[in-house]
């Protein structure tokens, strides 16, 4: 009985750690190379080219941000977790990959990556690489693009109608 209990214990132990890195990565890249993450691209049919972070999930921008200002805290920043680095870290650019990342530092007091002056975020709502259902929400929230340029699919925030899922 005592080696049943602390196979169990050893089990619960595995799956919190498992649970622990797994919101974790949500919203951070491994801290690999002094604390940097890498931005790569995405395509998508209905979207086209996009930005991507830790696991190939989307990167998404809020056009309600200011120029290297985010926001969005509290719900908004739990439905749309922002992409952080450790204080002092960067990002890095893949492969097709243009513009200018730096660094803002958020009121809660993380760091939190920009793409040419403008806060990236991740969605609750995408649970693999590919998925972009953050797309157009609220007619704020779009996919960034490699060159930051604006939301993806040539798509202006006037001209897309408000989404009904969850966020800002």
């Amino acid at each position: 009985m005592n080696r049943s209990i602390r196979s169990l214990a050893g089990l619960v132990l595995a799956a919190g750690l498992a649970l622990a890195a797994c919101s974790t990565a949500a919203t951070q890249a491994p801290a690999g190379g002094g604390g940097g993450v890498s931005v790569a691209t995405g395509t998508s049919a209905t979207v086209g080219v996009y930005l991507t972070g830790a696991n190939g999930m989307t990167l998404y921008i809020l056009t309600k941000d200011g120029p290297n200002q985010s926001s969005c805290a509290g719900t908004c920043a739990t439905n749309w977790p922002p992409l952080t680095v450790p204080a002092g870290g960067s990002a890095q650019a893949g492969s097709g990959v243009t513009g200018t990342f730096a660094t803002l530092s958020r009121a809660d007091g993380t760091t939190q990556v920009t793409h040419n002056g403008m806060p990236l975020y991740y969605f609750l709502g995408d649970s693999k690489a590919g998925d972009t259902n953050g797309q157009g929400t609220g007619g704020v929230w779009f996919v960034a693009t490699p060159a930051g340029g604006g939301p993806a699919g040539g798509a202006s925030p006037a001209a897309t109608p408000p989404a009904t899922k969850p966020g800002y």
